[in-house]
């Protein structure tokens, strides 16, 4: 009970971050070392100090394989490498580029993250669309997007990783069960915002000064761009081959992405390559984040340690039964809620032994976890870093985004589930 009360109360600290003004990576870090220190004085401390050895070694998995795509990505991001795909964006029309826009940020958040995507294409918007209001709308149509492209790659959504590292799916499974309900989660509410969509693109007028010179040469962005995408597309195939973790993969890519950079910029001067090193893409990594994630594990590892998540399990199978619908009430809720730990409860709740791996509930689970944050802008990493790129209001998206974002859910979760009768009825 004590150690229910805890978590209740760390979470709620991580949820009421802006009121409280502290840093949620805090709260989740103090209560998950709350959490084990509470739950070794209880018990065995040696039975407890060995559950936790063993739990880090698969929690560090999941933050070596962030830190590593973050890495690239930054280093990407440094040499202007996002460019190749935003400069050739060219539609003057406000209904082609609002799909191209979705698109666009569906499958690039698939290969990179939705996070990841969401700056992207907001730096593309500032660049493509002069009106605050219209950017503010397209940037709602980004939230959905990168958030439904991310749900169907393992690279592409922080919860659909943890499922993949846990061994709960499959690189090639995944991708094939939950595309299609993913891209109607996108369609769906594109479909309804592209009514109120009209007019020609009225681009910003930038000033001659405003104009920067570029980090890097046009050949060497292309490279970095290239080598970059191609080490987080090889992370799949390297697990595939070897089944060794995600997180020996993107490690190999950073090391290969790092010797590639050295090679590039061997003539530059030290001033010239400090910048585009991947010693400084490191230090522009988010790390809050990323202890953000090992606090929210570690409070979540100690529950499921203590069994309180198995009979949460059984409380919610005996109270609602239905796999489908516990599964979507968890991805409504985390449009409230912080997705990550809600697919580490689901992780601790239901065993391999109960639903194997590429199991329905699991394939199920990363579609509703992905996706359901779009409901609302805090609800995801995605949403919140736009939040704050454009400074929209949660009642501004609650009033124009949150309906069509509903409609998509779950009518991507209507097709998967009529997907998986078919194929198993």
């Amino acid at each position: 009970m004590l150690l229910s009360i805890l978590f209740l109360l760390g979470y709620a600290a991580i949820v009421l971050e802006h009121p409280l003004r502290l840093n949620k990576s805090a709260s989740a870090l103090i209560t998950g070392v709350v959490c084990w220190t509470v739950l070794v004085l209880l018990g065995e401390a040696h039975v407890i100090n060995e559950e936790l050895l063993h739990q880090m070694g698969e929690l560090s998995g999941i933050l070596f394989f962030l830190l590593g795509a973050m890495t690239v990505v930054e280093l990407i991001d440094a040499h202007d490498g996002f460019e190749v795909i935003t400069s050739r964006i060219t539609t003057t029309s406000k209904k082609r580029l609002f799909v191209v826009v979705g698109l666009t940020a569906f499958f690039l958040s698939a290969v990179l993250d939705n996070l990841t995507t969401a700056i992207v294409m907001m730096s593309l918007l500032r660049k493509l669309l002069a009106g605050a209001e219209d950017r503010r709308y397209f940037a709602g149509l980004v939230i959905i997007a990168a958030n439904a492209g991310g749900a169907w790659s393992p690279i592409g959504d922080v919860t659909t990783t943890m499922l993949w590292v846990g061994g709960q799916i499959t690189s090639a499974n995944i991708i094939l069960k939950l595309i299609i309900p993913s891209l109607v989660c996108l369609l769906v509410p594109m479909l309804i915002m592209l009514l109120k969509v009209k007019g020609k693109v009225e681009r910003p007028q930038l000033a001659p000064d405003t104009v920067k010179c570029a980090p890097s040469s046009h050949t060497e962005r292309m490279i970095v761009f290239a080598t970059g995408i191609g080490v987080l597309l090889f992370v799949p195939v390297f697990k595939s081959f070897t089944h060794l973790p995600p997180f020996m993969g993107i490690l190999l890519g950073v090391g290969v992405l790092w010797v590639v950079t050295e090679i590039t910029h061997k003539r530059k001067n030290d001033e010239e390559k400090a910048s585009l090193s991947v010693a400084r893409a490191l230090q522009r990594v988010d790390t809050p984040s990323v202890l953000f994630f090992l606090g929210i594990l570690l409070a979540i590892g100690a529950l499921q340690s203590a069994g309180l998540l198995t009979l949460l399990a059984q409380a919610m199978d005996n109270a609602i039964g239905n796999i489908n619908v516990i599964t979507m009430a968890i991805g409504v809720t985390s449009a409230v809620v912080d997705n990550v730990p809600l697919v580490a409860a689901a992780q601790g709740m239901y065993s391999l032994n109960s639903f194997p791996t590429d199991h329905y509930f699991w394939e199920f689970l990363a579609y509703c976890a992905g996706t359901g944050g779009s409901i609302l802008i805090i609800g995801s990493a995605a949403g919140v870093a736009v939040m704050g790129l454009e400074r929209i209001d949660f009642f501004w998206y609650v009033r124009r985004i949150s309906f069509p974002a509903l409609a998509g859910y779950f009518a991507g979760a209507l097709v998967y589930m009529g997907m998986a009768a078919l194929i198993h009825g």
